[in-house]
């Protein structure tokens, strides 16, 4: 039987119990979640990409293509409001 892997927390959670995730959070999550997704469709987990079938294929890459834009937008929003990356360094 193969081991469950599950994922937990990638990034520090904050002490003060009233933190929000700013944006900078936010993209590193994003971009955490799909290196891990894109993980299972190279190297050593290629075959098992190639024996899902095309649906599932499509649907893992429909997902890469919106965590993407989710970053993107991210990037933008902190690059237009760089207080917002530096608000939760304070």
């Amino acid at each position: 039987m193969a081991d469950q892997i599950i994922a937990g927390q990638t990034t520090p959670e904050s002490h003060d119990a009233n933190h929000q995730p700013d944006a900078s959070d936010i993209l590193e999550n994003k971009l955490t979640q799909l290196r891990s997704l894109l993980s299972c469709c190279h190297g050593d987990c290629s075959e098992w990409f190639d024996a899902i079938g095309a649906q599932h294929r499509d649907n893992i890459m429909w997902i890469a293509a919106d965590l993407v834009d989710d970053a993107e937008r991210l990037f933008q929003q902190l690059a237009t409001c760089p207080e917002q990356s530096n608000a939760s360094n304070r």
